[in-house]
């Protein structure tokens, strides 16, 4: 059952437990600063560490969509269902209409695509007709 558990879930909840906490959480803070070879200096902001997780949890994602069996249709309807929860919550929800909740939100949609996609492709290749 856990193999099931949509991890893009929890970009979602961190996302909104930090929105929706009581003092206001800027995702524009700097988690850290770095001065690169060339001389600029790079930094990484809050924003930009949820993006980097959440690209890491559609990697794990992409990987579980390979498995074929029950369980998998059910991670995709799971998968879905947090994309809609993603959807409805930047079109009503005044907090989530950032870039940040987007592109977390598009990353929710390339989760499902992908996850569809790549099921698909290996199901059709688990699938062979022997001679008549």
């Amino acid at each position: 059952m856990l193999l099931n558990f949509p991890l893009m879930l929890v970009p979602l909840v961190v996302y909104n437990l930090f929105s929706y906490a009581e003092q206001a959480f800027d995702w524009r803070g700097d988690v850290f600063a770095t001065t690169m070879v060339s001389g600029e200096t790079w930094t990484m902001t809050y924003s930009d560490l949820i993006i980097l997780l959440s690209l890491v949890l559609l990697f794990l994602e992409v990987v579980k969509s390979t498995r074929i069996g029950a369980g998998s249709i059910v991670d995709h309807l799971l998968s879905t269902a947090v994309f809609v929860a993603f959807l409805v919550e930047f079109l009503l929800v005044g907090k989530a209409a950032t870039s940040t909740f987007f592109i977390l939100m598009v990353v929710a949609l390339i989760d499902v695509i992908a996850g569809f996609t790549v099921t698909i492709r290996a199901a059709r290749r688990d699938f062979s007709v022997g001679p008549a």
